[in-house]
C-alpha cells in the first residue's frame, strides 16, 4: 500500500501571506482525502519552469496567484470558458492530457454573496471597481447571475473597455447592461449608485483612497472588497461610514479554494464550516498581543 501523498501547491510572489496552505488541510481532513499542500514563493521569471518541472515530479495541481495568473491561462494545454474570457486563470490541474486552467475566483465571490452574505445579485445593479487580474475573473460568474447592470469603472479607462468589450457577448446572452463608466462620470451624475459595489482594485494594499465617491452607495447596499484582513479595513470603515454593509473578501477566498479542491478531488468540500473558523482563527490572531511589547 503506498503513502505517497498528492501534492498540490499555491504559486506566487509574494506567497508568504497565502492562507490557502491552511484552507485547504482542513478541508482534505474534513473529506477524507490524503493531500499535502504547500506555499511556493517563484522567481518573477521562473513561473513556467516551476509549474512544468511540478507536474513532471508527480504534482497534482496549483492555485496561482499574483503576479501570474495571466501567465497560467497562457501555460495551459487547455483551459475553461472562464478562462478563455478573463485570459486569466487561478487554478491548474495536471492529468495525462496535460496542463488544464480554470478560474474560481467569479464562482468564488458568487458564492460568499449570495449563499455566505444572503445577497442576491439577480436584478440588482452593480458596480466593479477594477479591471485587472480580479476583476476579470470574476466578471464572467457575476454576469451570470443575472443583475440589472453591471458599470465598470478603471483608473485606465480604455483597460475598462475592453473588459467590458470581451464580456459584452455574455452579457447580451443574459440581457445584463454591461458598461464602461469613467470614474468622472461617477462623481459627476449622482444618479449613478448602485446595491453592490465590489473594490477588485489594488487601492487596499496600497493604502490608497477609496477609488469611488460615496454618492456610489445606496442606503444599505453591499459595499464587497477582495481583500481582506488589514488590507481590506479602509475601504470597508469608509463603506460603514456611509451606511452600507461591508465585507471583506475572505469568503471569496475560502469559496474559491472550495471550487478548485472540487476540480482537484471530485469533493465537495464544507467550505461555511471553514469559513466560520477561519475567521475566528484570523480574530484571535489579531487580538493576540505582541510578545515584543513590554
Amino acid at each position: 500500500m503506498t503513502t505517497t501523498l498528492d501534492s498540490y501547491c499555491v504559486v506566487g510572489n509574494p506567497v508568504a501571506h497565502s492562507r490557502s496552505p491552511w484552507i485547504h488541510a482542513r478541508f482534505a481532513e474534513l473529506t477524507g482525502q490524503r493531500l499535502s499542500y504547500e506555499r511556493t514563493l517563484v522567481p518573477l521569471d521562473g513561473f513556467g519552469a516551476f509549474v512544468r518541472e511540478f507536474a513532471a515530479s508527480g504534482g497534482r495541481g496549483c492555485n496561482v496567484t499574483v503576479p501570474f495568473k495571466l501567465q497560467a491561462a497562457e501555460l495551459a494545454a487547455s483551459a475553461s470558458e472562464r478562462v478563455r474570457l478573463a485570459g486569466a486563470a487561478n487554478t491548474l490541474v495536471f492529468d495525462a492530457q496535460g496542463i488544464h486552467a480554470d478560474n474560481t475566483d467569479g464562482l468564488g465571490i458568487v458564492a460568499d454573496i449570495v449563499r455566505n452574505a444572503g445577497v442576491q445579485i439577480a436584478g440588482r445593479d452593480l458596480l466593479l471597481l477594477g479591471a485587472g487580474g480580479a476583476a476579470a475573473g470574476a466578471l464572467g460568474s457575476l454576469i451570470e447571475q443575472q443583475p440589472r447592470r453591471i458599470v465598470v469603472v478603471n483608473r485606465t479607462h480604455a483597460r475598462a473597455v475592453e473588459l467590458v468589450t470581451q464580456h459584452a457577448p455574455l452579457a447580451a446572452l443574459h440581457q445584463v447592461e454591461l458598461l464602461a463608466l469613467e470614474k468622472q462620470g461617477l462623481e459627476a451624475d449622482p444618479a449613478q449608485n448602485f446595491d453592490i459595489v465590489i473594490n477588485a482594485t489594488a487601492s487596499s494594499l496600497a493604502g490608497a483612497e477609496v477609488p469611488a465617491p460615496a454618492s456610489v452607495l445606496r442606503p444599505g447596499s453591499l459595499a464587497y472588497d477582495m481583500m481582506y484582513g488589514p488590507a481590506a479595513q479602509l475601504f470597508l470603515d469608509w463603506a460603514r461610514s456611509h451606511g452600507a454593509q461591508a465585507r471583506d473578501g475572505l469568503g471569496m477566498l475560502v469559496e474559491q479554494a472550495a471550487e478548485s479542491f472540487a476540480l482537484w478531488r471530485g469533493v465537495r468540500p464544507p467550505s461555511a464550516q471553514v469559513l466560520a473558523e477561519l475567521r475566528t482563527l484570523l480574530q484571535a490572531e489579531t487580538a493576540r498581543p505582541d510578545p515584543r511589547q513590554p
